[in-house]
């Protein structure tokens, strides 16, 4: 299974993009923007290809358990992001949520005219995350390649 984040628009605060499963558009991405030193917490992860995997351990993956039920299987794990630990796929609507990772969502705002804003993010986790977790589980390479277009 391959994922693909095509990130069309960077401000100074926030980075937007598409995200394709497999070839097809699922929903819209939002992301920390591009710094030349990073700042922990405030910036995006270079582009590159990651393989995906789950993540069980940690707090943030105990309160999907609780917020998702059974189909809570991990958190979507990006593995070796040079200099970045850590990073998921995960809900959350404004830049202040993504803490270095990448958000998802159905709607998108304009970051070149106001903040980067994803909305209905846990409708769009709810429908692409049991496509996802459930291929790693198994035993499906995942990877996700990020770009920028243009």
């Amino acid at each position: 299974m391959h994922l693909h984040i095509m990130r069309n628009s960077t401000s100074e605060e926030s980075t937007t993009g598409s995200l394709f499963l497999d070839g097809e558009f699922v929903c819209f991405t939002l992301e920390d923007t591009k710094r030349i030193k990073k700042a922990h917490g405030e910036t995006r992860i270079p582009d590159g290809l990651y393989e995906l995997t789950l993540r069980n351990e940690g707090r943030l993956s105990q309160r999907y358990a609780n917020l998702y039920g059974e189909m809570h299987l991990g958190m979507l794990w990006l593995q070796k992001v040079p200099n970045f630990d850590w990073i998921y796929i995960h809900t959350g609507n404004k830049r202040g949520n993504t803490e270095g990772c990448i958000l998802v969502g159905d709607t998108l705002n304009n970051n070149q005219i106001g903040d980067g804003f994803v909305g209905k993010s846990r409708d769009a986790y709810r429908r692409i995350y049991p496509k996802i977790a459930n291929a790693i589980e198994g035993g499906v390479k995942v990877t996700l390649r990020i770009s920028n277009f243009g």
